[in-house]
């Protein structure tokens, strides 16, 4: 199953996230401890954004592994910024490409997800037929993931509001969509929905599976003054309150495990802004 990062706060290298922690996103793509298959190793996606340049983010994604991709280790210590979405996959849906690659991009937002819609091929002519023109030209990808957002994004830019609450009801209404076509096609099989979607300000994030007999996968956040490492490891360390910095991942990358606790299931991590978190249920089908 992938596995995927997020963080927001002071820039820092993205080598401090992918290669430095002792349980790096790069020693996830190879040695995941929190998923029964250890290995994603289909490709990997980088997004990060350089607020001083563009609102758009860059990407950077490879079919080959994250553990065995040189160009990433040489740019990994000297890409610094304030907000990186990064990814490794384990392909379900889809073949093994650059275009299904995460973090998938729109303008200024990126999305990764880590989970599934099996089987999708019974749902993904009826989901396309909901999309807009522009949105279903858009896609570029065979993945459940891409198709997923590109649902989204169809309702958060009919949106006039530009904010995390704002991508978390348009996430609401796109697992509420979700749901609807499952059951028009008689589709019962849980789906995996954790989700992050960023546009380098907001941030949100899901733990989310459909059904509410299955557990969701895991998600883990960490929040503090701001995350360093040095020496001494790293970590979340004390700083000026204005540096306040949030990670979000699929596994903890460092040993200090007090200081990482689970997203609640079916919960949206909302993180405005200022980097300030907050949670707030997801709303099941039906209820």
């Amino acid at each position: 199953m992938c596995r995927l990062l997020a963080y927001k706060g002071r820039p820092l290298p993205v080598d401090d996230l992918l290669y430095r922690p002792d349980h790096s996103l790069v020693q996830q793509s190879h040695h995941a401890n929190e998923v029964s298959e250890p290995l994603n190793g289909d490709g990997f996606g980088l997004g990060w954004y350089e607020p001083d340049i563009t609102r758009e983010p860059a990407v950077f994604a490879s079919v080959t592994p994250a553990w065995n991709n040189r160009n990433l280790r040489y740019m990994a210590p000297k890409l610094v910024s304030p907000c990186i979405l990064a990814h490794v996959r384990a392909a379900t849906e889809g073949q093994v490409s650059e275009f299904n690659c995460h973090p998938f991009h729109h303008q200024n937002l990126l999305m990764a997800h880590n989970g599934s819609v099996r089987p999708f091929a019974r749902i993904k002519r009826a989901l396309v037929e909901r999309l807009s023109d522009e949105r279903f030209l858009w896609l570029k990808g065979q993945t459940d993931s891409e198709h997923l957002f590109a649902l989204f994004l169809d309702r958060y830019l009919a949106r006039r509001e530009r904010d995390a609450e704002a991508m978390a009801d348009a996430l609401q209404a796109m697992f509420d969509e979700l749901a609807a076509l499952k059951a028009a096609h008689g589709v019962t099989q849980a789906s995996g929905l954790n989700m992050v979607v960023t546009d380098g300000r907001a941030l949100v994030a899901a733990r989310h599976c459909d059904d509410p007999g299955v557990a969701p996968a895991s998600l883990h956040h960490t929040e503090g003054s701001h995350y360093v490492c040095d020496a001494g490891g790293c970590r979340m360390a004390p700083a000026p309150h204005h540096e306040q910095a949030v990670l979000i991942a699929s596994e903890p990358l460092t040993r200090e495990s007090q200081h990482w606790r689970d997203v609640p299931a079916r919960h949206f991590v909302l993180v405005d802004a200022h980097n300030r978190m907050s949670f707030r249920p997801i709303r099941m089908a039906g209820g």
